[in-house]
């Protein structure tokens, strides 16, 4: 039998977070209380009436049957709908819409339909894994870019088509940020594609944190940039929105040659999502928008016990402005150990689990991301218990604890 590794799978470094689950997993099988901040997994409820159109359309059995990959026509139609009302972007639902297992999975394939072996591609460092790992799976190179959306990240595009080999041919940005928490306006975008449309970029813009965001002003699309669509793909998703994570069920929209590029890799792959939760979906998207509010909320009393209650405790956090996360710098005492190891001593000594930085990219090294999925009551009690962490003053997980 080969001994070597397959050639895609070397390509993939060993999972950053894996240590601190296995971390984890170890203390739950002890009995141990382990606060569990370190995925972005809500843990509200989906809304009753998203709930009761997929149970009445699962009486159907003719939705038992294969469904269409691209998506059903009511649901391309609902999320162009959305784009219309809450961007004033209007879409054409057959060409310009296509829906997905979730981002990540569109993310995923249409990196795969449009990456040749050896392209370079431009992504935000630290980002979201797939937006690397997508093109890195399809044989691209992955050329590293500042995460935040101010000059820097512009000088840094400017440099990267004068002096990359072959010249860039997609850019991934992703705002508000997962894990930075980052937001842009309409005047970074508006760079961003006079940028591309200069150099003949794709670029490829992840959107699922669309509404979690806490200032009036609420996030804008890359699309509502005049030219935006000759360049640009969106992808969003209703996990976050409306509590829907297991459901997988998420949207790519804008240029229509990028849409049929992902609506033709799909059709290979997947029938697409189960038609109950396509059905479910279009009256998440059509509905009652109150749940939304709420969602937003409660992420927002949760960030402000966290950040409040950790400042008060000796660690200053910046305060996030959107996404359900908080990209938390570690303490400058811990800074020797490093994101994995702090991330470790956390668990060990606060029974709190958070995402080591590292697992976003190189430069996400020195910072922790703090989820925002436990109720107040029990941030409270994981701020309660980082606050004894620090005023312990130890500094290393005792050998024992390491070893178990």
């Amino acid at each position: 039998m080969p001994s070597e590794e397959f050639h895609r799978i070397r390509r993939l470094p060993p999972y950053v977070f894996a240590e601190v689950n296995a971390a984890k997993a170890r203390a739950r099988t002890a009995g141990e209380d382990i606060i569990d901040l370190g995925m972005g997994n809500p843990d509200s409820p989906t809304p009753p009436h998203i709930v009761a159109k997929l149970i009445e359309a699962v009486q159907d059995p003719r939705t038992h049957r294969y469904s269409v990959s691209k998506g059903i026509p009511g649901l391309r139609r609902a999320l162009a709908g959305y784009y219309d009302r809450r961007f004033g972007v209007q879409l054409d639902p057959e060409t310009e819409v296509v829906a997905t297992l979730g981002s990540k999975e569109g993310l995923a394939n249409l990196a795969a339909a449009i990456t040749s072996p050896g392209d370079t591609i431009l992504v935000p460092n630290p980002s979201y894994p797939i937006h690397q790992f997508g093109f890195i799976i399809a044989g691209a190179a992955v050329r590293s870019i500042p995460a935040r959306p101010d000059e820097e990240m512009l000088r840094a595009l400017d440099r990267a088509v004068r002096h990359s080999v072959p010249k860039p041919t997609a850019l991934i940005v992703n705002f508000p940020s997962n894990p930075t928490a980052y937001l842009a306006d309409l005047d970074f975008y508006r760079e961003i594609v006079d940028f591309a449309r200069r150099h003949d970029i794709w670029i490829l813009s992840d959107l699922a944190y669309a509404e979690v965001y806490f200032n009036d002003a609420p996030p804008p699309s890359l699309l509502q940039v005049p030219g935006a669509k000759d360049i640009a793909v969106e992808f969003t998703s209703l996990s976050k929105t409306y509590s829907m994570p297991g459901w997988r069920m998420g949207f790519a929209a804008g240029n229509p040659r990028l849409i049929t590029a992902l609506t033709r890799m799909k059709s290979y792959l997947d029938y697409g999502a189960f038609t109950p939760i396509q059905v479910a979906a279009v009256a998440a998207l059509n509905g009652p928008q109150d749940c939304v509010a709420e969602m937003r909320e409660l992420y927002r009393d949760r960030r402000d016990v966290l950040i409040r209650g950790l400042a008060a405790a000796g660690w200053d956090i910046p305060c996030p402005d959107g996404s359900m996360f908080a990209w938390a710098p570690v303490p400058p005492r811990f800074a020797q150990l490093g994101s994995v190891e702090f991330s470790k001593l956390l668990l060990a000594r606060a029974k709190v689990a958070v995402a080591p930085g590292l697992g976003f990219g190189e430069h996400g090294e020195g910072y922790v991301r703090i989820a925002l999925v436990e109720n107040t009551q029990r941030l409270r009690q994981a701020v309660r218990n980082i606050r004894a962490f620090l005023q312990a003053g130890t500094n290393q997980v005792e050998p024992a604890e390491a070893a178990t």
